[in-house]
């Protein structure tokens, strides 16, 4: 079973409003093991971008102007989620997005849940959770998943931290704090550096020392043991 975890960020919160996507990201699991494997681009918009928005991820339309456009990638993010489960936290809002994108490609009756089945993470926690806070923040601390270098939101790096959720979330801690997993969040750690944007406007995205990430395995497994 493959299952492709996405996120994505915008200029800002409507597409009425002619807002659209600067950055989309999603991470593969198959059979509920996460394989290393990602998608992920930082996209061109065309217009300006919300300061509010701006604000939550950092990015700047300076450092997005020489990022390909939608149109460029639309095909190979197609190919990458065919036939799959795609997971999102709030998967009304990315698809509404996404749907966006392809309908001023001039594929007016674009709908992505032809292309594969959409499950929203957001709706899960609130069945499990009812009036509790469920924003990724809120289920990382409730599931012991450190987003500590969370300080920015980012579509990769939100992938990947809602792939842990998703797999606490639905009975998957043994597969989640499994050997194969931990070695995927020192790869993930390790692949993320190398596509993370470079500083924006003074700000910085600070990502886990050795120190960090080795305190952080430590913590996963006293976990493992509890639930033993």
């Amino acid at each position: 079973m493959r299952q492709i975890v996405l996120d994505t960020e915008t200029t800002g919160l409507l597409t009425s409003q002619g807002h659209r996507i600067i950055e989309i990201a999603a991470v593969e699991m198959v059979n509920r093991k996460l394989t290393g494997k990602f998608f992920h681009y930082y996209i061109n918009p065309e217009r300006e971008i919300e300061k509010g928005a701006e604000n939550v991820h950092g990015l700047t339309l300076d450092f997005l102007k020489d990022k390909p456009k939608f149109d460029q990638i639309a095909q190979e993010f197609l190919e990458y989620i065919q036939d799959s489960e795609l997971i999102i936290h709030n998967a009304k809002f990315d698809t509404e997005f996404i749907e966006y994108e392809f309908k001023l490609l001039a594929n007016k009756s674009f709908k992505l849940s032809r292309y594969c089945k959409i499950i929203d993470t957001l709706q899960i926690a609130r069945n499990l959770h009812p009036g509790q806070k469920n924003s990724l923040d809120a289920l990382c601390k409730r599931y012991s998943i450190d987003n500590s270098k969370r300080n920015l939101h980012g579509a990769l790096l939100d992938s990947n931290l809602l792939s842990y959720v998703y797999l606490a979330m639905t009975g998957g801690q043994k597969t989640l704090f499994g050997e194969d997993n931990q070695q995927h969040h020192q790869n993930f750690t390790n692949d993320f550096q190398a596509v993370v944007r470079k500083p924006i406007d003074g700000l910085v995205v600070l990502l886990a020392d050795e120190d960090e990430i080795r305190l952080h395995e430590s913590r996963l497994k006293e976990i493992q043991n509890i639930e033993k």
